[in-house]
């Protein structure tokens, strides 16, 4: 399966480019034949109360991906998405996970599943989503400050090893 992170769903009352081009990276590997089913992992959006898990389906269908589709609409952050998702993960029967996010992103989700176990369950992966989402200046620093303080924070928690 090809698991989604979740990400803010709509800027400027339009779809995020950061999470529908996680979408398309998952849609895209499922063409290619690498998984069968996409999970999509996102809660309520504090910012415009949508359901990310949702907005992502949403989006895949609309590209045309007919396949099986696990949503796990209740996580509010990437530890969550992974602690939530696995149970449906497990109940559907993957082996196998490929984890989509962005590829500043990617370095904290491989440490956040290897602190959690989530990578002695499934054989784990991670597929960089080349987003166009990254290349405006403001959310590029965003990024760049939001994803430093995530990981300070993770660590002083002690989610991460």
């Amino acid at each position: 399966a090809a698991m989604v992170l979740g990400n803010r769903a709509y800027r400027d009352g339009r779809p995020n480019p950061c999470l529908t081009g996680r979408v398309d990276t998952a849609v895209s590997l499922a063409r290619a034949g690498l998984v069968r089913q996409l999970l999509f992992s996102g809660g309520i959006d504090k910012e415009d109360g949508r359901i990310e898990a949702e907005v992502m389906q949403q989006h895949a269908r609309a590209a045309g991906y007919e396949g099986t589709v696990l949503l796990e609409p209740v996580s509010q952050s990437t530890r969550e998405n992974l602690s939530m998702s696995r149970a449906l993960l497990e109940a559907a029967g993957v082996k196998r996970v490929i984890v989509v996010s962005e590829p500043f992103h990617l370095w904290r989700v491989e440490r956040l599943a290897r602190a959690a176990g989530f990578d002695r369950r499934f054989e784990v992966q991670y597929a960089a989503a080349p987003t166009a989402c990254w290349q405006r200046w403001g959310m590029a620093l965003r990024g760049a400050l939001r994803e430093p303080l995530a990981i300070v924070n993770n660590a002083a928690n002690g989610y991460l090893h």
